[in-house]
């Protein structure tokens, strides 16, 4: 009896186990799962199902357990399908938080009324943004755009720095790489170029102040290694340096320059002996001793309105006797003073001496009574003049009368 319990128990065992387990794989709440891809190949099963009773039968209308016909509906299974999602963001939403793929897609939401798995799943509108699907065509040039325009960009600028601090021309073009590299070379070089160019101009403003700095100090120039090994900023420091020093030596020639104009004035001559110097004292030397002369010259000027001749000045350098002449002699005014009080005189008018000519009232006085002198004498000439004539007509009258009476005489 034992033997026969045990003999139908085995049996029972390998009948219903066959049954409950002809294929792998973990079921969910429901009592159901997803059909593998190796149980599909063995012909297990063709979607999801349950088993033990679990539920209806896989959505093949295979029996498993002695479940029934029929899909599992939305709610209860793991699997979905696209006509499960309200709107394409839900999609996509789905498909990146499973990280699935155009080669890791299990629920053939890639292949949604598509031959080809392309790695869009469910097919997206023609005006969807791709690149946010994971793993995409489009997301992945996305992502190589985006990092060869990165790439680009940390080259660009780079070379633009480069560029800018040597003062060289700007040159944002790519020789080679993808359209997004040049892209990002291009941008990344112009503000690389304007932060060289920034930082030149900087150390160029710095290198002509040291410059300038030495070069009020003194005359030989040093340059420092740092500037010398740059051809702007080694010609920023000598500019910088050259203006200095001739600031320096323009300063210089000023200053002989007037030590020569006061040396001139005193008529003494004594040049510097630096030669770069020389011809400052000249020029001031030459202008001092032309204020000098003009000194003298305007002194025999004005010496001429009190005198009516020349006379040698009471001087020892006969350099300001010839200058105190010059200035006599060249003196025209006088001239007319002159004439003035002549014609005055002659005509025997009152002394009267116009405003203009008062300067030179002494001239004009000694002018004038001169003139006054010949009006004189022509005046007493013709009083003589007039009187012998009315002496003669007055003989005549008395002869004519003399013989007359003669006449009658006789």
């Amino acid at each position: 009896m034992n033997k026969r319990i045990a003999i139908l128990t085995l049996l029972f065992t390998f009948v219903f186990g066959t049954a409950s387990f002809a294929h792998s794989g973990g079921k969910d709440a429901n009592g159901g799962h997803n059909c593998s891809e190796k149980s599909k190949a063995k012909g297990l099963c063709t979607g999801y199902h349950y088993h033990n009773g679990g539920g209806t039968s896989d959505s093949g209308g295979s029996s498993s357990g002695g479940s029934s016909s029929g899909s599992a509906p939305a709610a209860t299974r793991n699997d979905k399908d696209c006509s499960d999602f309200a709107t394409y963001d839900e999609v996509v939403a789905y498909w990146n938080s499973k990280g699935y793929s155009a080669t890791n897609d299990p629920e053939r939401l890639d292949g949604w009324g598509n031959a080809v798995d392309d790695g869009i799943p469910c097919e997206a509108p023609s005006d969807y943004d791709k690149t946010k699907i994971n793993n995409s065509p489009e997301q992945v040039q996305f992502k190589k755009d985006e990092q060869d325009g990165k790439t680009g960009e940390q080259q660009g600028h780079a070379q633009g720095q480069k560029d800018g601090y040597q003062g060289n021309s700007s040159n944002s073009g790519a020789a080679n790489g993808t359209d997004a590299f040049k892209s990002g070379y291009a941008t990344g070089y112009d503000k690389g170029y304007e932060e060289g160019k920034t930082k030149l101009e900087a150390e160029k403003k710095k290198a002509y102040e040291e410059g300038y700095s030495l070069g009020k100090n003194q005359n030989e120039m040093s340059i420092p290694q740092t500037y010398s090994a740059h051809a702007l900023l080694k010609g920023a420091f000598e500019e910088g340096f050259n203006k200095a020093a001739n600031e320096r030596i323009e300063a210089k020639k000023e200053e002989y320059f007037t030590i020569g104009q006061k040396d001139g004035k005193n008529d003494v001559n004594n040049p510097p002996k630096e030669k770069d110097f020389i011809e400052a004292y000249q020029e001031g030397y030459e202008k001092g001793n032309k204020e000098l002369k003009d000194l003298y010259v305007k002194k025999g000027y004005e010496a001429a309105f009190s005198l009516v001749d020349y006379k040698k000045p009471d001087l020892k350098n006969e350099k300001f006797i010839d200058w105190y002449k010059e200035g006599f002699e060249s003196n025209k005014e006088v001239v007319k003073i002159r004439d003035a009080a002549l014609a005055q005189g002659k005509d025997g008018a009152e002394l009267s001496i116009p405003e203009e000519y008062k300067k030179g009232e002494g001239v004009y006085k000694f002018y004038y009574e001169q003139g006054f002198e010949e009006y004189e004498a022509e005046k007493a000439a013709d009083q003589q003049t007039t009187a012998g004539g009315l002496g003669i007509a007055a003989l005549a009258w008395l002869g004519r009368r003399f013989y007359v009476a003669k006449k009658m005489i006789g």
